[in-house]
């Protein structure tokens, strides 16, 4: 594996346990801030190791649309997607970020981290 892209999917790991914990904890909106780092970043781990590139974008839809993976993987990155500023940004969010997430939708993002991570995981090992 190029070396980039196992550095991407390690913090991915890593970004999916950090994920859990604040789910765990209660911290809604970080929860779902790093369930979209997750797939971001194993996302960008799969391009990389596949069309040799690195993208510039925050866009998981458009990031599993030029993988062309399954439609699991795009809804994952198309529920994830806002989270990147939404969960973060009070002008964004037209409130406080930390109001806008419960249990629900947090547990709801971290479970699409998981299959995103776990479908990037199987292409990346049949390449």
């Amino acid at each position: 594996m190029r070396l980039e892209a196992e550095r991407l999917l390690l913090q991915a790991r890593e970004d999916l346990i950090t994920a859990t914990v604040l789910l765990e904890r209660d911290r809604y909106y970080a929860a779902a801030f790093f369930a979209h780092q997750v797939a971001e970043k194993a996302l960008k781990a799969l391009h990389i190791q596949q069309l040799r590139i690195l993208p510039r974008s925050h866009d998981l839809l458009s990031l599993a649309e030029h993988l062309q993976a399954p439609e699991h993987v795009q809804e994952g990155a198309r529920l994830l997607t806002p989270d990147y500023t939404l969960s973060r940004y009070p002008d964004v969010a037209g409130t406080v970020p930390a109001k806008l997430y419960a249990k629900p939708q947090a547990a709801a993002r971290v479970e699409a981290a998981k299959a995103i991570l776990a479908w990037v995981e199987e292409a990346i090992s049949k390449s």
